[in-house]
């Protein structure tokens, strides 16, 4: 038997919502709402007592799984490795399929955001480019070639 029934989001814990916000946005996804969080619910979900989040739940344009990005008002958060490689464990990318490769990575580049590595090609099918965007998350960035 399966449990699951479907990919629904990932979430990304972050300091500056707006900012991250802005960047996938621009990137393509669309805001789908925004809003506050806390009491018995989140305080059950997550484990922290008195906790309060702001969220933002973004979708991509095929109205796909989302994106959650969630600030943390109360406790403080607390900081990650925004500089961490692709084999440390834990979460290390969020992927998505762009229509122009290189001009992503170009409009990446022209926000202050930087390559991981260089432009890849898989067995003449894909073109991957890994960017970091805001607070060191990766991302993915993927084009069907060929």
């Amino acid at each position: 038997m399966s449990y699951v029934r479907r990919f629904d989001h990932v979430g990304i814990t972050v300091a500056d919502l707006d900012v991250v916000t802005a960047f996938f946005v621009a990137l393509g996804l669309e805001v789908e709402g925004r809003t506050f969080v806390e009491g018995e619910f989140l305080e059950t979900v997550c484990g922290i007592p008195d906790s309060r989040t702001e969220i933002v739940m973004l979708k991509s344009p095929d109205d796909g799984a989302r994106l959650e990005l969630a600030r943390f008002v109360r406790p403080e958060a607390v900081p990650g490795s925004p500089a961490a490689m692709a084999n440390e464990l834990g979460l290390r990318n969020v992927s998505f399929e762009v229509n122009d490769l290189q001009g992503a990575v170009d409009w990446a580049a022209s926000e202050g955001y930087e390559l991981v590595g260089g432009i890849g090609e898989y067995e003449g099918a894909w073109r991957m480019a890994y960017v970091r965007g805001p607070e060191g998350i990766i991302v993915s960035l993927t084009e069907r070639i060929g």
